[in-house]
Parts: C-alpha cells; structure tokens; sequence
C-alpha cells in the first residue's frame, strides 16, 4: 500500500467531500478530508463490500463505489434515492463485471478475473451538446444536425423538457455505441412555452440547468425549477449566479432556496456579464449573448477549456457571432 493525496483548485476544494469519503471509510478505506473537503487523503488498504443508501443521487458517488467494489471482499450494494447516470454500470458490465441492477439498486460482485479490454467510440457528450442545441432552438433562421449525440435516458432531462416546451429535436440514425444509445439530433426553431422542472428529472439535467435557464427567459409564462439545491454546491451557487449574471441581461429571474424562477418570454440586451469562473455559465451566457440586443462580453471565459476548450469555434463554425478576446487566448 502507499499514500496519496488528492486537491484541487479553490473551486473543488469547497465542494462537499464527505458524500463519498464516508461511504468509503464504510468499507474499510484509510480516507481522510479536512472539514469535509479536500484535500484527500488516502492509504491503501483492503476493503470490504457494504450495502449503502444514498442521501443524495450523484452518479460520482455512485462510481466511486462501485469501482472501489471492483477489489472489495464481497458484493457492494448501492441503493439511489432517485436516477442518475450509469455511464460505469454499462462500461463495466461490458468489461464482464457482474453488474444487476434492479430499480435503483445497483450491485456488482467483485471480478475473477482480469476485466475485458474494449474496444469503443465515446460519443458525443449531452451535455456539450445541450449549448448548441439550445442556441439552434432559440436563434431565428436557425437549422442544425448534432451527429453522434450520447442519449442515454439518465442523461437528457433536458431534452425532455424542452420538448415538454415544444421544441422539436428529431432524432436520425439511432444506434449504439459502446454500449450507450446514440443518434444526430436535427433541431430548428419553434416557439418554447413554460414549465415545471422538479423531482427525479433534476438530476438527469442537473448540468443543464445554465443552458436551461437561458431557454426559459424566452419561454412564454413562468417557468419553475425546485428541489435543485445540489446547484449550490457546484463550481459556484449556480443558483445565486445565474439569478444575477442572467439579470444583468434584462431576464427577469429570481432565487428560491431549491432552484429559481424565470418569466418569459423577455427581450435580453447585452452587458457585461461574469462566468465566476464555471464553464457551464460561460457557456450559458455566451449563447444568451446571441440573442441579446448589442454586445455581450462574458469574463472568465477561459473556463470553457474545462469541459469544452472548442465550443468558441464549435459555435463559430456554426455562423456564430462569437469570438474569443485577445486575453483568453
């Protein structure tokens, strides 16, 4: 065994670690945070499979136990409060780990063997996609086709919604890759109505919901989002930020404790808005720019090599008014 120890940057370390240090320690690790979060320490050791229920449903939790089950003394046993992603359940059980999964349990009996190697091609990520996807919805003129789209159920609660909202996204050459369900996405521009997003649907789209909120300021009526508190405690409060970088921009918007409010459909102008550093805001606000009246600078837009280091030219390439400053590049 040796020791490791596992930090990030200011923006990780103010994330809650004890979700998965507890479990851990559950089945024997020598794991160790600081006031519950990192930096990690960690000593390897033997472990032990536990039954465990989940307070909160988080796909990284979910992972980090499952995989840990992978050299455990016995079956791991995980049980969800709701869905979320089971991008690990696929690619395991198509290593030839014995993965069940009933409901929201989710067991996996620990290897006898070397896993299989595979041999794959990782499609599209959603929610990579969900930016231009938004943009092609709400920009008049617009017609796009988004080839090799990842549509795993657990993943497109967005695309759920906006279809509640009458968007039309047809889905063309469906098919699976790597075990996932893919298919190109054609989306064009029709009227959005408001909505209700609550729920077990939170969590398939809780990466969604900067873009989501940028489709709701031009929705007609008033659109709602609860038991999204897990927004609070990502890169940034995604709540309290979109509530003010959002409003900046003329959206009429407002926090709730668990998500917010946004009544559409409102005209947005330009302004200078603020990522805070979270990639999935830069992003947001970069596609609110396109519909906005005037110029609209978003700072910290570096962030957007986070998960997306092409979306700039992604968009431009799309016929985006959209540019990177001399400062980012």
């Amino acid at each position: 065994p040796f020791s490791s120890l596992l930090d990030g940057d200011p923006q990780l370390r103010r994330r809650p670690m004890r979700r998965v240090t507890l479990p851990l320690r559950q089945m024997g690790a020598e794991i160790y945070d600081e006031e519950g979060h990192a930096p990690l320490r960690i000593r390897g050791g033997p472990l032990q499979g536990i039954t465990y229920t989940m307070p909160v449903a988080s796909a990284q939790v979910k992972s980090a136990l499952l995989l840990a089950g992978l050299y455990a003394d016995g079956p791991t046993i995980v049980h969800q409060p709701g869905p979320s992603r089971d991008h690990t359940e696929r690619m395991l059980a198509a290593m030839g780990v014995e993965v069940r999964v009933a409901g929201l349990t989710v067991t996996l009996y620990p290897p006898t063997a070397p896993l299989a190697p595979l041999d794959l091609t990782v499609p599209g990520d959603f929610s990579s996609a969900a930016f231009p996807l938004v943009a092609a919805l709400l920009v008049p003129g617009s017609r796009l086709l988004l080839k090799g789209v990842n549509l795993n159920p657990t993943r497109t609660g967005l695309l759920e919604v906006l279809r509640e909202m009458g968007a039309k996204a047809v889905e063309r050459a469906v098919r699976q890759e790597g075990g996932e369900p893919v298919a190109d996405l054609e989306v064009r521009p029709l009227p959005l109505r408001a909505t209700t997003v609550a729920g077990e649907r939170v969590v398939r789209m809780i990466d969604e919901f900067p873009i989501f909120a940028v489709a709701a300021t031009q929705a007609v009526g008033e659109t709602v989002v609860r038991d999204a508190a897990e927004l609070r405690v990502k890169e940034v409060d995604r709540i309290a930020v979109l509530v003010q970088e959002l409003g900046k921009m003329g959206a009429v918007i407002r926090e709730r404790p668990d998500g917010f409010v946004v009544q559409g459909a409102t005209p947005l102008r330009g302004a200078v808005v603020d990522s805070h550093g979270d990639h999935r805001l830069a992003m947001a606000l970069g596609v609110a720019g396109l519909l906005a009246e005037g110029e609209t600078v978003v700072l910290g837009a570096e962030a957007i090599g986070d998960s997306y280091p092409g979306f700039v030219e992604a968009m431009q390439a799309l016929g985006a008014g959209m540019e990177k400053s001399q400062e980012e590049d």
